[in-house]
């Protein structure tokens, strides 16, 4: 989930024996350098050419997104530096220029003001709660434990223990709210079982494990609300643009059938593209119950944490059923009573060491951006250029659908961060959605394309947790697309389906 988490994947992925032709680290700065200085060319250039129709906090807006983007896709610096830098630059650009409203110049004080909103955000709130409880996850091992229980189950079939990779992705992103942490949980483990049987980490079955539980963490990312960051980079800005609420309940009614149709998908698919050298890990139930024996009995901790997901779990899905509270004042309340002591499960140093708190200021300043682009006008404008020029808004909404989904997946390949994607493209579909004649203010078309934004099946590079895994050196990039593209499709194609008909049922579009 975790963009701060991906360049830590990446940076472990350089050990790979795939990554021996990647470039030294001189050619790499030189690089991210030459990177650097077209971000600010393409924000002086959208700074300089007059555009009809955008006043100057919405050209800087728009020159900030060009920006964002540039450093986002190229890493030219790490991605809380970008938001940083971000931030600096709208504060001076906004503040230093022409107050649309007056005569005098916007102010510096007002326009950090306009930088920092995305902090007061209460999507916010729960990527920070999420963050922290992601962290006592790993902090107790329990997701390591809950992973090896239902290896356990699985058995030493290698059909078996694929439904069981899929099996622990489905069941961890109820409860872990991290896409790195579940990859992280489950990759050794199955690296473990190939090793018990004498195979190399870059084996067929090796392969197969692990792209496995990194497709599948994938696919239940769409499915559960809480399972990724750029879940909640789409619900804020509904909140807040589109006046409307998601709860997680909601959100489970409408993704979960995807997901679990896409499960079903990933299972046929993985078992064709890769043929593994055995159909069976003797030894594999031996070498579970060692590692369960070492983890020792459940400790108390573990039975707290578990208690605490457990409730937490029943409070999001009967969030404005059964409760009028959000997920995230719920989930700042059980992290707080997690961190105190005796009742607790872990400590504030421990929960400092653990969580990414440079992932918060991206997901913050990110939502910062998107508030800025929506205010300004300058979504709607690159929505009606970009969008307006293929005549949508005299298409069926099914065909608008295919065509914007087709297009989100093609720029996804640009993007090693989901979050970023999504603080980058959801306010132009916002804009997009109040000019199409859909149900509930279009709310229903930017879910949907959210669902998009999650697609990381094509490339490693498309998400962490696939970063991670590529990191183990199990599996090469022409595997990975191997069994990503027959995905990609699958999934494309279920989105369109689904839209036809179960969304429509619901209302949805």
């Amino acid at each position: 989930m975790a963009q701060a988490q991906a360049s830590t994947a990446s940076s472990s992925s350089h050990s790979s024996p795939q990554e021996s032709t990647e470039p030294t680290k001189k050619e790499k700065f030189h690089l991210d350098a030459v990177w650097f200085a077209l971000a600010f060319l393409a924000l002086a250039a959208v700074l300089l050419i007059p555009i009809p129709g955008l006043d100057w906090p919405a050209k800087v807006a728009l020159g900030m997104l060009a920006f964002a983007v540039i450093m986002w896709v190229t890493e030219a610096v790490s991605y809380p530096v970008s938001a940083l830098l971000i931030v600096g630059l709208i504060s001076l650009l906004l503040g230093l220029g022409p107050d649309p409203e007056s005569d005098g110049i916007y102010g510096t004080s007002n326009a950090l003001k306009v930088a920092m909103a995305g902090f007061s955000s209460s999507a916010v709130a729960l990527v920070a709660a999420a963050l922290i409880l992601a962290g006592a996850m790993q902090a107790t091992g329990l997701h390591k434990r809950i992973a090896l229980y239902v290896l356990k189950i699985a058995g030493e079939k290698t059909s078996h223990i694929v439904i069981g990779a899929i099996a622990i992705a489905i069941i961890l992103a109820f409860f872990v709210p991290s896409a790195t942490a579940r990859a992280g949980a489950v990759v050794p483990i199955l690296l473990g079982m190939v090793a018990a049987f004498g195979l190399s980490y870059e084996s067929k079955l090796g392969a197969l494990l692990v792209i496995t539980a990194a497709q599948a963490v994938s696919i239940w990312n769409v499915g559960i609300k809480t399972a990724a960051a750029q879940n909640l980079v789409a619900v804020g800005f509904i909140e807040d643009q589109m006046g409307q609420s998601v709860s997680w309940g909601q959100w489970f009614i409408w993704a979960a059938p995807w997901s679990i149709l896409m499960s079903v998908a990933l299972y046929f698919i993985m078992r064709a593209v890769i043929k593994p050298e055995t159909e069976r890990i003797e030894g594999g139930k031996e070498l579970i119950a060692k590692q369960l024996e070492d983890l020792g009995p459940t400790s108390p901790e573990e039975k707290r944490l578990i208690g605490f997901s457990l409730l937490l779990l029943f409070f999001w899905a009967t969030e404005g059923l059964l409760h009028p509270i959000s997920s995230a004042v719920i989930t700042a309340v059980a992290v707080a009573l997690m961190l105190l002591p005796k009742i607790g499960v872990f400590t504030w140093p421990e929960a400092q060491k653990s969580v990414s708190w440079g992932t918060l200021i991206v997901f913050a300043i990110g939502i910062s951006l998107g508030s800025f682009l929506l205010d300004t006008g300058a979504a709607t404008w690159l929505s009606e250029k970009t969008f307006g020029l293929m005549g949508l808004d005299s298409l069926p909404i099914l065909a608008t659908i295919a065509l914007v989904s087709l297009f989100n997946i093609l720029i996804h390949l640009g993007f090693a961060s989901a979050t970023s994607l999504a603080s980058a493209l959801i306010p132009v579909f916002i804009a997009l959605a109040s000019t199409l004649d859909v149900p509930n203010g279009g709310i229903g078309f930017v879910v949907i394309q959210q669902f998009v934004i999650c697609f990381g099946f094509l490339l490693p590079v498309s998400a962490p947790q696939n970063m991670l895994a590529y990191g183990t050196g199990a599996f090469s990039t022409k595997q990975f697309l191997r069994s990503g593209i027959p995905l990609t499709i699958v999934g494309y194609l279920l989105i369109l389906l689904l839209s036809a008909t179960y969304w429509s049922w619901l209302g949805l579009v």
